[in-house]
């Protein structure tokens, strides 16, 4: 490997100036050499440039290095630039093979690709298959996303109910900060497919209601086809009943009990039916009891939405109760673990962080954070209602654990974070003290490509193995610190 151009080319990576970033890395390469170090960087910023077919041959190229492993990660780039480039067949057999992997930490990435690539090529149920895969990860940020492809695969399949289904549980499962007006036209659309109108014309009233949203021309004609089947139902023109006892000969003059106009001989006979028979003081009885049954179904449906409303102010209160007392969906200890596993597999952390944080923070965060560290443990959690902070210890990649401190502020009802510090154990009965700067590395994320995470992990250079940087209390010891970056390099500093 060329050292020089490739840290060339990785510099200008980060710098956003891609065109040179691939000339570097290009040339970073010796004659019929292999490294999935340099081509699934190179991949990345093929893909960000949109030259998509070249970027699936180096996540290719970097699939053939063995030592370089994350096959999953790159096979679920490599599908992913095929799909961009129109070549979906292609692409479902690479994003498959991501889904095989194992070791691969966000397979629901691949699985939602996966049902794109099949949606394009026409086969829905393999597609809904792949979705619902995507949606049941609980890697996945967005099970909203994958219930809703879900439906329209449903809905392709003319399987209607079960898109009102997978359409409702998406709601479910989106939060009343995110717009939820997709998916209430959706679902308007399956309930008229289902011809269940009443229920399509309210969905399409909620999509509606905030007057951000405008109906597809589709799902318009689709609104005017269900208040005309309320309205005809409901009014004196012809519904469905009265089209259906019209083909049964009633309401054409002709009495279908008695099609000849004879004597009626196929009425019903007082001695069959036994009605002649009852006297007024029966039917007084009748009447009564008739009286009694219909007011306990009165009260018993009154008991009914009492108990209803009752259980629906306790579940209200709690749910009050736990956003004052700092919960939320997801929890700080998941998002947390959630952001380390990201980092640690080189994915871009931006879905865990606050929106209040900039790109200099972010980086300073990304470059606090341990690249490729084996396991993340919650030691405690600090909640309060705006503000958490949450101490993790992580297990490097070369051996030994090292403790955070996660600051996170409420975003709606879940959590995102907004500053990471290293925490060390304190020291002769001292206060522990916390690093708040950062760290004198060049880890920096990886950019992700195509609303893809670059998946890359640190491997090792030399002799294969991670130089940990020792550090003694006084902060006097000598030695040398190897970063791992989220495209997969490594790079060494000098004396610390």
């Amino acid at each position: 490997m060329n050292q020089q151009a490739f840290e060339a080319g990785r510099d200008a990576y980060r710098q956003g100036d891609l065109t040179a970033a691939v000339r570097w890395l290009e040339q970073a390469k010796q004659p019929g050499e292999v490294s999935g170090r340099i081509d699934h960087l190179l991949g990345n910023c093929l893909m960000k440039l949109g030259n998509f077919e070249q970027a699936a041959i180096a996540y290719s190229d970097a699939l053939a290095d063995a030592t370089y492993g994350h096959s999953g990660a790159l096979a679920s780039n490599r599908g992913r630039a095929l799909l961009a480039a129109s070549k979906p067949q292609e692409a479902v057999a690479s994003l498959v093979m991501a889904t095989k992997d194992g070791e691969y930490p966000t397979p629901y990435k691949a699985y939602v690709a996966l049902g794109n690539a099949y949606t394009q090529i026409g086969d829905f149920r393999e597609a809904g298959v792949a979705y619902r895969n995507a949606a049941i990860d609980e890697n996945n940020p967005d099970p909203a996303g994958a219930l809703r492809s879900l439906g329209g695969c449903f809905m392709k399949m003319g399987r209607a109910i079960d898109a009102v289904e997978a359409y409702r549980t998406a709601l479910d499962f989106s939060t009343p900060l995110e717009s939820q007006n997709a998916i209430y036209e959706d679902l308007g659309m399956a309930y008229a497919a289902a011809s269940r109108w009443d229920e399509a014309i309210a969905s399409f009233g909620h999509a509606t209601a905030d007057g951000s949203h405008q109906l597809s021309a589709e799902s318009a004609s689709a609104l005017d086809a269900a208040q005309a089947a309320v309205a005809s139902a409901s009014g004196p023109a012809a519904g469905s009943t009265d089209a259906f006892l019209a083909a049964a000969g009633y309401g054409t003059g002709t009495d279908p009990l008695d099609p000849l106009g004879k004597s009626g001989e196929f009425m019903p006979s007082p001695e069959d039916t036994g009605f002649f028979d009852i006297s007024e003081q029966e039917m007084s009885q009748m009447e009564v009891i008739d009286r009694k049954v219909r007011r306990k179904h009165r009260r018993s449906g009154l008991r009914a939405l009492l108990i209803t409303l009752l259980l629906l102010l306790l579940i209200a209160g709690a749910a009050v109760g736990a956003y004052y007392n700092g919960y939320g969906w997801p929890l700080q200890e998941n998002v947390v673990e959630s952001l380390f596993t990201s980092n640690a597999s080189g994915e871009d952390i931006s879905d865990y962080l606050a929106s209040s944080v900039g790109d200099d923070d972010r980086v300073a965060i990304e470059a606090t954070l341990p690249n490729g560290a084996t396991g993340v443990k919650v030691v405690g959690v600090d909640r309060s209602m705006t503000e958490s902070s949450v101490l993790v210890t992580a297990t490097l990649s070369a051996g030994g654990e090292q403790s955070y401190r996660v600051s996170l502020v409420r975003e709606g009802i879940g959590w995102k974070v907004d500053g990471v510090t290293v925490e060390y154990p304190a020291l002769d009965g001292e206060q522990a003290a916390v690093d708040t700067a950062t760290p004198q590395t060049d880890a920096l994320a990886q950019a992700t490509p195509e609303g893809d995470s670059a998946d890359a992990q640190a491997t090792s250079e030399g002799n294969g193995t991670d130089a940990q940087a020792t550090s003694e209390a006084d902060g006097s010891a000598e030695g040398t610190s190897e970063t791992t970056q989220d495209d997969g390099t490594t790079t060494t500093t000098g004396t610390m």
